[in-house]
């Protein structure tokens, strides 16, 4: 693999993984099971009994077969190594069905037996070939794509991009724990070929079994169904393609009533039909709705165009009911592969958001799966895009100093990222132009979910330049995920701040020993001692469960001021979003922030037990009181608790304009160079926030925990700006005026 390649890789090799004497050992046994190894924590697709690489392919742990000693070599010289299809010979292309084949003679059988059932194998275990030098494995559902799938163009190309696609399908399909993938792809990228491909390959291996297709509308199910499931269907082998009962070219449902049987030396002479059992398995399509499917009982579920479901239709509906149509109580009995790329979130790319989140196979449950049952993937645009493949399936990243032969026979004298990057420098001025292009040909996942610009309340330009941004980072480099707990478990002592991979705090910055659990205690109160450093903004909620699971999260944000200590300004610096199994945890939580930081906090009023809970404890003087009012205009519950009430217009604007002016100054480029300079990107690491001020909406702010809790930290660490102006009576003297000329003075009215 190319230089360039590693850094964009889209996949990593493990080594050391499993230990050596073990995979030796293992090997020489060939013991290694298909399906997942729960000692090693890895997905074995190895069918062989031996496994070689693991690979990480979206966090999910591959173990490959082992490359044979003798790879597939068709040249000699390392150039002319490349995925070449084999047409299927003259004399097996002249019979159509395996009544034919019964009919032939033996020499006939005996000439073509080995190749029949080596087509077997490779549609089994999948297949090794060189390709450059290097040798390849590919799964069996891929090469019945590139050796049998007819698209339209022919047949498919190979595609480094769609190998890795295609061994993540695998392991989706070994884990007993996946119930199969979520892609989020970019336009063109084949997938409805793909998921065509492997509801045909599916179909034709099953018995009694029903394979489903879902799209985006009814008609774009059946358009699928029609140009591309019955056509690779048509054009398979006589001995992988059973028997079908009705027309050849049907436009709801492909039923196959007689098996292809698998020919083998042991019954290429057998002739008898009353040998043949039926299969009794179909492939139809349903109309998009929330409840297709719904009772039905499903071995493969292809799923296109998933993320442009529009209301009514909800896919976050319609999974809850298909994922009930691939189980038998707790037994995952069939595999959905679903695909697409993003629609703007107003459109059906949120609950598309929402389950690809949902999908992360990192974050697991008791039972070992994902919250939504999937697996997510995604494979940036570079590693698919049209016209930027060579001749060995892989992409070409950047312009070369040489043209590149194509896998479509045309020169590359360009890269996939300088095209790319040329598209969206030309679409800078057009916002709504450049989301749908990142939408279509996202490099990133958040290109992926870029929403429309016309309602956003705040500047998208700088939001998403920051998020740009933050992808190209390492997250781990600068952000620590953990907890604080208080010393050896007693209240009211010391707070102390952990690293923990499932802790739900996320930081840029810990300040030094000196700065920590700063409380200073006088007259019998306890007060923040590092409130020139800084503050914090919260979002709470009193009820600690609610009917269906669902609720809004808890939010926490500490945002630096402008000071001359050694810790960051004007930077957030901890975020939190989260609802713990109770109001109690998050609300201690929170109390032990303030503490380690020595932080004053601003809380919304409205929900008061939070309130409570530090007075109680007393901490009251951290509750900052609403800074739009002097302190002899508050309520009695004001001056006894704190916090800023939400309901107030006055408030809800200040709020607004307080993050606008905080993006303008401080988040993506400076262009003008007002605040820094002009190529300074600014600082704010916590992605989840910048997305939630880009969807803010100022008349539902409900669901914005993060953008609430953000903009009260701003509104903290500016509460000299909303302090009323003192009204001054102005007292008017009016002094006589006169005209002193002459021996008399005249009064001048």
């Amino acid at each position: 693999m190319r230089k360039e390649e590693v850094s964009n890789s889209i996949y990593r090799v493990v080594h050391d993984y499993i230990p050596s004497s073990v995979l030796s050992k293992k090997n020489a046994a060939r013991s290694w099971q298909y399906g997942y190894n729960e000692k090693y924590d890895v997905v074995v697709i190895s069918k062989t009994g031996q496994v070689g690489e693991i690979i990480d392919v979206s966090g999910l742990l591959i173990a490959l077969p082992l490359a044979p000693k003798e790879c597939l070599q068709r040249h000699q010289s390392k150039a002319e190594q490349y995925w070449e299809r084999r047409d299927l010979p003259s004399e097996l292309a002249k019979i159509q069905s395996i009544f034919q084949w019964n009919d032939m003679p033996s020499d006939f059988k005996n000439r073509w037996v080995d190749y029949i059932e080596s087509e077997f194998d490779y549609r089994e275990q999948g297949c090794w070939f060189m390709n450059n030098g290097t040798p390849t494995y590919i799964t069996g559902s891929h090469y019945m794509y590139l050796q049998w799938s007819s698209i339209d163009v022919g047949y498919p190309d190979y595609r480094e991009a769609n190998r890795i696609f295609f061994i993540f399908w695998e392991a989706c399909k070994a884990d007993t724990r996946s119930f199969g993938m979520i892609y989020l792809k970019i336009r063109r990228s084949g997938f409805s070929f793909m998921a065509s491909s492997e509801c045909v390959n599916t179909a034709t291996l099953a018995r009694d079994s029903r394979i489903g297709m879902l799209s985006k509308t009814g008609s774009d199910a059946k358009k699928m169904f029609v140009d591309k499931v019955v056509p690779i269907n048509n054009r398979l082998p006589f001995f992988f393609k059973p028997i079908m009962d009705g027309m050849d070219k049907p436009k709801t449902e492909l039923a196959y009533r007689v098996p292809a049987a698998k020919i083998t030396k042991k019954n290429m002479f057998n002739s008898s039909d009353d040998e043949i059992d039926g299969l009794d398995t179909t492939i139809d399509w349903k109309n998009t709705e929330e409840n297709s499917y719904d009772g039905e009982k499903l071995l493969f579920l292809a799923h296109d165009e998933s993320a442009k479901w529009v209301k009514p239709n909800n896919i976050l509906n319609n999974w809850r009911v298909t994922k009930t149509c691939l189980r038998l109580g707790s037994k995952i009995i069939g595999k959905c592969m679903m695909g697409s790329t993003s629609n703007a979130l107003s459109k059906g790319g949120d609950n598309y958001k929402k389950l690809y989140e949902d999908s992360d196979v990192r974050v697991r449950n008791a039972n070992g799966q994902t919250k939504s049952g999937l697996y997510a993937l995604f494979i940036p645009m570079e590693w698919n895009m049209e016209g930027f493949i060579d001749l060995y399936g892989m992409p070409v990243f950047r312009k070369p100093t040489e043209k590149v032969m194509g896998v479509d026979g045309a020169w590359i004298t360009n890269g996939a990222i300088n095209y790319w990057e040329a598209e969206v420098d030309s679409l800078k001025s057009d916002s709504d132009a450049l989301n749908e292009f990142y939408r279509q040909f996202p490099r990133t996942e958040s290109h992926a979910f870029r929403d429309e610009s016309k309602q956003s309340l705040f500047n998208l330009t700088k939001i998403y330049q920051q998020i740009d941004y933050n992808d190209t980072m390492i997250k781990e480099h600068y952000l620590t995920r953990g907890s604080f707990h208080w010393r050896d478990g007693i209240k009211d002592t010391e707070v102390l701040w952990s690293p923990d991979p499932k802790g739900r705090f996320l930081v840029s910055w810990v300040p030094q020993k000196n700065l920590q659990n700063r409380v200073i205690t006088r007259g019998g109160g306890k007060f923040p001692g590092n409130e020139h450093l800084g503050s914090f903004g919260c979002d709470s909620y009193d009820i600690s469960a609610v009917v269906g699971g669902r609720g809004s999260n808890g939010a926490l944000h500490g945002l630096t001021k402008f000071h001359m200590d050694d810790a960051p300004v004007n930077e957030f610096f901890l975020e939190y979003v989260a609802r713990p199994q109770t109001a109690e945890i998050f609300f201690e939580e929170v109390l032990m922030a303030c503490i380690f930081y020595g932080m004053p906090i601003l809380i919304e009023n409205n929900k008061p037990r939070i309130l409570y809970h530090f007075k109680n404890r007393g901490y009251r003087n951290f509750c900052l009181n609403r800074p739009d009012r002097h302190a002899s205009k508050l309520t009695k519950t004001e001056k006894e608790l704190g916090g800023i009430p939400n309901s107030s217009e006055d408030v809800k604007q200040a709020h607004a304009s307080a993050i606008e002016s905080y993006i303008e100054k401080y988040v993506g480029l400076d262009m003008t160079g007002a605040y820094r300079e002009s190529d300074l990107m600014g600082t704010m690491p916590f992605t989840r926030t910048l997305e939630d001020w880009a969807k803010f909406d100022i008349n539902d702010r409900t669901r914005f925990d993060a953008c609430i809790s953000s903009g009260l930290a701003i509104m903290a660490n500016q509460k000299h700006l909303y302090v009323p102006e003192k009204k001054e009576n102005k007292i008017n003297v009016n002094f006589a005026r006169y005209n002193n000329h002459g021996s008399t003075s005249q009064l001048i009215r």
